[in-house]
């Protein structure tokens, strides 16, 4: 391989050794063991810089939250600089799950919410931020930890969840056609997890998903939150509700994209469609979409 090809790479390279190797205090000076890569490319390593990642936190602190009961969260960052993200993490120092941003739009930027999954409840685990931006400067954290907390026992009050026997029947698309219950399926924006979420293939303002109600219902309340992407794209500004019976509800605003929204209602059906409007483009979608009501008796 030519050397232009190898500085191509070096980044990459450098943060999956920093990586195995996080359990230790990093040092500027590269692994001598890196120089079996040959002599001419070992000497490039010395172009690296290894820098604190509280140098662009500016003054923000790291910490793990949304804890969720189906094993995830959320650690909520945003650099100074723009980096690309990840967190090393496990039941002890040696680590051993690494969790990549999840934002589609890939390379280095600025906010940043990697998803830590596979999470014990009750449980201290132990963890590592790491940033790599656009000209090879690696950003490290020492080592901290996190506390998991009980699971949450408290009844499911979602009438649009499967749990309550709720099911996807329509939806205007998933990315990657994911399937209702995969990663970015229509069905992740009603799993009471504020770490998974719906995303639409691109469909902007006509992004839609339609959900059936185990029985008619009256409906006093719902919640939405829409997603979101840091080169603000995929945020939905506005949305409906329309009825089995044709009748349309809204639309409701949504004022940011940080956090779930509730809007009194007075709906009575069995089916709901959501469409979403007046929206910044491209995967539009829904973080957490919640009904709260009554299911009339039959």
């Amino acid at each position: 391989m030519e050397i232009t090809q190898w500085k191509k790479f070096l980044p990459f390279l450098l943060i999956s050794w920093l990586l195995v190797a996080c359990g230790a205090t990093p040092e500027p000076t590269p692994d001598p063991n890196m120089r079996r890569f040959s002599a001419d490319v070992a000497p490039l390593l010395d172009n690296y810089i290894i820098r604190p990642v509280d140098s662009i936190l500016g003054g923000q602190s790291l910490e793990v939250t949304n804890f969720a009961n189906d094993g995830t969260a959320s650690l909520p960052i945003r650099t100074t600089v723009p980096v690309a993200c990840t967190v090393s993490y496990g039941t002890d120092e040696s680590l051993g799950n690494l969790s990549l941003d999840q934002d589609m739009a890939g390379g280095t930027h600025s906010d940043h919410s990697p998803i830590l999954s596979g999470l014990e409840p009750e449980t201290t685990y132990f963890f590592r931020v790491q940033g790599l931006d656009d000209q090879g400067t690696l950003y490290i954290s020492d080592m901290m930890t996190f506390t998991t907390p009980p699971l949450d026992t408290s009844a499911n009050e979602n009438l649009a969840s499967a749990e309550n026997g709720a099911e996807i029947i329509g939806v205007s698309s998933a990315f990657g056609d994911a399937a209702v219950d995969a990663t970015w399926g229509a069905g992740m924006a009603f799993d009471g997890s504020p770490n998974t979420e719906w995303s639409s293939a691109g469909d902007g303002d006509d992004a839609w998903v339609e959900v059936q109600l185990a029985r008619r219902a009256t409906i006093d309340s719902v919640e939405f939150q829409t997603r979101s992407m840091s080169d603000g794209s995929a945020i939905a500004n506005q949305f409906t509700i329309v009825t089995d019976s044709g009748e349309m509800f809204g639309p409701y605003d949504l004022p940011d994209a940080n956090q779930p929204h509730q809007f009194d209602v007075a709906i009575e059906a069995e089916t709901l469609r959501f469409n979403l409007m007046n929206t910044t483009g491209g995967n539009t979608g829904a973080v957490e979409i919640a009904v709260y009501g009554d299911f009339i008796d039959s």
